[in-house]
């Protein structure tokens, strides 16, 4: 029978994630950061690699051959789909030692779930003609989050009261708590918002005070301010991918 020692251990958890321009620095990969944050909010002990994709060292090579980053070695075993790899912690890494990091609604995990294919196209587009209808298509799905957000979930409605209920004044997704949901969502939102004012000179509009209120709480927390690569290498990533409209 194992010990009460070895019981208490963390696994032996090693993240590789896509490195930055540097070979050194975390790059810009909204999966990797999301694996990131899982782990940080899990509050178990793990190592983290950064892979240079232009320098893989051989050793990798032999560890997960033709898989880019973001995958993991957990105890041993190499896993390499990020969807799975998210069920598999939340299995391994349970209550009582660990918080459970599932959302409680199931409306808050497919919100926003469009943001980011709409972004993409909106920035890969060089038809001067169609960047206002992207524009547009990019601005309904914020606008579809932002109700989201500002729409109180049930257990903010108090049942008793005749009052007709106001805004949400959660934190994130599903409370105010960060769950799966929001460490799916975040990364790629940041990215939206960064290349968007870089390539696009597009804002998302103040008036959409729940996207905002979500994102300024996301920038307060070490779990993903930490984990989040630098304006620049964001950018860097979308040189090529960004297209300019065509004059």
């Amino acid at each position: 029978m194992a010990s009460t020692n070895e019981e208490d251990k963390d696994p032996d958890i090693e993240l590789f994630v896509k490195a930055g321009s540097d070979g050194e620095s975390i790059g810009n990969c909204p999966f990797s950061q999301r694996l990131f944050m899982i782990l940080w909010l899990k509050g178990v002990v793990f190592n983290v690699t950064t892979v240079d994709l232009k320098r893989k060292p051989p050793d990798l090579h032999n560890l997960a051959p033709g898989t880019h980053p973001p995958f993991l070695t957990f105890s041993g075993e190499v896993r390499t789909d990020v969807n799975k790899i998210e069920e598999y912690l939340e299995e391994m890494l349970a209550p009582p030692k660990y918080p459970k990091l599932a959302a409680k609604n199931r409306e808050s995990n497919t919100a926003g779930n469009d943001i980011f294919a709409k972004f993409s196209a909106y920035v890969k587009n060089t038809k001067p003609e169609a960047n206002a209808s992207l524009e547009k298509g990019l601005l309904k799905a914020l606008r579809k989050l932002d109700n989201f957000l500002n729409s109180p979930l049930p257990e903010e409605i108090d049942a008793d009261s005749m009052e007709e209920e106001k805004c949400s004044t959660r934190k994130y997704l599903d409370g105010n708590e960060l769950t799966l949901a929001d460490c799916n969502l975040l990364p790629k939102l940041h990215v939206v918002k960064v290349v968007s004012k870089k390539y696009r000179n597009f804002d998302i509009p103040t008036e959409f005070t729940g996207v905002w209120r979500y994102l300024q709480n996301a920038y307060a927390r070490d779990e993903f301010i930490n984990t989040c690569a630098a304006d620049k290498e964001i950018e860097l990533a979308y040189q090529d991918v960004a297209r300019r409209l065509a004059k």
